[in-house]
């Protein structure tokens, strides 16, 4: 007897739909003419339940390509929303080309969403076709990859199916191939979602979501006399900290909405993003946003208006003066978990020798390093995990010894191998307006050394393998910078050939070492 499709005959849950026909509309997925299965993601099968061998390409093909109807049956449900857009607010939003596929209790007890994307029209879809660009479903795959292996909150892909036709795009050659895909995260439950509810004046529904919320994704509050408060004050630290993951590995969003922003805040939905190349606050990773509203630098801020913006439809439910002050720990929150992780990105751990003081100024000088030298953000840390040795106790001019990127030539072969300042070197520099930037870089690199040993002798010896250890954890071989993706798309257009990018996935899952 022929075994069942085990996606088919999992133990999905109903918990968003059982909110009722407020909060969503039953869709039909669309048909597609081929599929073809580019990627599984047998990472996440473990956590759903299942074993990889026990899974075939078929079953993903049968449950998220032609989305053969599951036992018992039960409902597509595209979510509605609101959102503010590029700090305009448009009602004309909701699921517009996927749909909550179902729902279920990972291995850990947490309830998760799968949820399409490119698998046709809604009501919500504004005359758009309803599909995703095969380029579209490429690039988001690697994004929630290369994240998860830097500790970033996110969610992942489960499946990215070929789908066989041609769709017309104005930001990609057309046709151009299509595909659909399946996304694995907490919620898709966004901002947007409560946003909606204000617009129709219903604050009924804003509390019943609300509750509902916190019944699944925040249950340690549930019992609290105060829970809607305390939501909220996690909510900002969830978001704060999750701004500085990005912030730490280089990583920009491009398209901060708030119908981008889970409630849960996790990251998810990767359009236009972008890894930076160089450290560069304005650097805006969408064509689109022509006045940086959403660049690398204003991350931050961008998501403490999201934040800011929800209180509105929160205040009939929660005081506006307990949220407001709750909001005002966002800076704290993000700072402590921007330094932390920037900290550990180079080498160390707050400790009694390390303080909050010296932390800071560490990050201020690499930050300067970065700014002034124009030093790749990515060789930078690179170079420091390969070239890091006990011997950087020695002197500051055994540190970065050996070149480390053509901006930074200079600074390896100034010739100051005496391990002191070498305020001469600069000074002989300044004096050539021709050598002005140069002269600025040698400064910021020679203050930057300094430190950087100065921490290294205040710290036990015995510390030395730690420090090597958390550098290979926390700074990755392989990074997704926009050249890797198109090597890897142009393999796909150009010969079919799909190895590149299943090559890339390896090395962004394998590019730190395993805690």
């Amino acid at each position: 007897m022929r075994s069942p499709n085990p996606f088919l005959v999992l133990p999905y849950e109903s918990a968003f739909e059982r909110l009722g026909e407020d909060y969503a509309d039953p869709v039909a997925a669309a048909e597609f003419p081929q599929h073809m299965l580019r990627f599984r993601n047998d990472d996440l099968l473990p956590q759903m339940g299942l074993d990889p061998a026990a899974v075939s390409d078929d079953n993903f093909i049968a449950a998220f390509g032609q989305f053969q109807e599951r036992q018992p049956p039960r409902d597509l449900l595209a979510m509605r929303y609101h959102g503010y857009q590029f700090g305009d607010y448009n009602s004309r939003l909701g699921d517009g080309r996927g749909f909550l596929y179902g729902q279920l209790r990972g291995q850990d007890g947490e309830l998760y969403d799968l949820g399409t994307k490119g698998s046709g029209i809604t009501p919500y879809s504004r005359g758009g076709d309803g599909r995703l660009t095969l380029k579209g479903g490429v690039r988001e795959v690697l994004a929630a990859e290369a994240l998860h292996t830097l500790g970033v909150r996110t969610s992942r892909c489960l499946s990215l199916i070929e789908t066989g036709e041609p769709l017309w795009r104005g930001d990609e050659p057309s046709p151009t191939r299509s595909s659909v895909m399946v996304r694995f995260s907490r919620s898709h439950i966004r901002f947007g979602t409560f946003e909606r509810l204000h617009f129709l004046g219903r604050k009924d529904l804003t509390q019943t979501l609300l509750d509902h919320v916190i019944e699944y994704y925040y249950p340690h509050l549930q019992e609290q006399d105060d829970r809607y408060i305390r939501f909220y004050t996690e909510l900002v630290q969830r978001v704060a900290e999750l701004t500085a993951q990005w912030m730490s590995v280089g990583f920009c969003h491009a398209v901060l909405n708030t119908d981008n922003m889970a409630i849960t805040g996790e990251s998810f939905d990767y359009g236009p993003y972008a890894f930076i190349t160089q450290y560069d606050p304005q650097f805006t990773a969408a064509y689109f946003d022509h006045y940086g509203r959403y660049c690398y630098g204003n991350q931050p801020s961008a998501c403490l208006w999201n934040l800011q913006m929800l209180q509105v439809p929160l205040k009939g439910l929660i005081d506006s003066f307990e949220m407001e002050a709750a909001l005002t720990q966002f800076e704290a929150h993000y700072l402590a978990a921007y330094r932390q992780r920037m900290l550990r990105r180079l080498g160390f751990e707050e400790s009694p020798e390390i303080s909050a003081e010296v932390s800071d100024r560490l990050l201020r000088l690499t930050l300067r390093l970065l700014w002034e030298s124009k030093v790749s953000y990515h060789d930078f840390f690179g170079s420091l995990r390969q070239q890091f040795s006990p011997q950087w106790r020695q002197g500051v001019q055994h540190i970065f010894s050996e070149a480390l990127d053509p901006a930074l030539q200079p600074l390896a072969l100034s010739g100051n191998k005496s391990g002191e300042p070498s305020g001469d070197k600069s000074s002989e520099l300044s004096d050539d307006p021709a050598n002005a930037q140069q002269t600025l870089v040698v400064a910021a690199f020679e203050e930057w050394r300094q430190f950087y040993h100065q921490i290294l002798m205040s710290l036990p010896e015995a510390e030395t393998e730690a420090i090597a250890h958390r550098l290979a954890q926390h700074n990755p071989t392989t990074v997704l910078i926009r050249p890797e993706i198109e090597a890897v798309w142009e393999a796909i257009t150009t010969d079919n050939d799909w190895q590149p990018f299943y090559g890339l996935v390896d090395r962004l899952r394998n590019a730190v070492v395993k805690p």
